[in-house]
């Protein structure tokens, strides 16, 4: 089974960026307004999903999941949960993080239910990547500019960063006092992090992205 990307409607301005981290095969779910996305992507849809109360259904001729506009999922929810019934395990979501913060905040929630059920996902937008950290140390090359590390679910300790400007040993970040933004990676190196216990959010700022039509 291959990777799934979940298109949101939040803006994308790179989509070179974006593109760059598309694959071929991947199975691509556009929801509602992210279809405004589709020609800028270069990708057609594998299943389109939405309620259409901000885009208009395009009647393609490809599978469509019409939901109603009141329910407890958000669209991009949705096509998760229905993404992880078709068996899928490895997630891209892009399109998810602008201008609404309650949208931004529930979408990368998103990745800590993916963390819960032992599967990986990541967010991109134009600037960065965010995936969680838990159970497994996650490494970071010279080609981030900035990473960050962020507590949002109320409990990280044991936390361990080798390889970087400002390493840490057995740390702990907590909610009220968020101290782990804008590290970097040792020149010549590689970063590590780690959390013994709890999760952290992981925020990588690329380097090299130039913006692209």
């Amino acid at each position: 089974m291959g990777r799934c990307v979940v298109v949101g409607g939040a803006d994308i301005n790179n989509y070179g960026c974006i593109r760059d981290n598309l694959r071929a095969d991947d199975y691509v779910i556009f929801c509602d307004s992210g279809l405004r996305h589709k020609e800028q992507l270069h990708v057609e849809p594998s299943l389109i999903v939405g309620d259409f109360d901000s885009y208009d259904n395009p009647q393609l001729d490809i599978e469509t999941i019409v939901l109603p506009c009141e329910k407890d999922d958000t669209d991009t929810v949705f096509a998760v949960k229905e993404a992880i019934a078709r068996g899928f395990d490895d997630f891209l979501l892009i399109g998810v993080v602008g201008e609404r913060l309650d949208h931004t905040l529930g979408n990368i929630s998103i990745l800590l239910y993916l963390d819960s059920l032992g599967k990986t996902g990541r967010v991109i937008d134009d600037y960065s990547e965010m995936e969680i950290v838990s159970e497994e140390a996650v490494s970071i090359g010279e080609e981030y500019a900035f990473f960050s590390l962020l507590n949002i679910t109320g409990h990280a300790a044991g936390i361990t960063i080798t390889g970087a400007k400002y390493p840490l040993d057995n740390g702990e970040i907590t909610c009220e006092y968020q101290y782990g933004i804008s590290n970097e990676v040792a020149p010549g190196g590689q970063a590590s992090v780690s959390v013994a216990d709890g999760k952290l959010l992981l925020i990588k700022l690329f380097r090299h992205c130039e913006e692209q039509a």
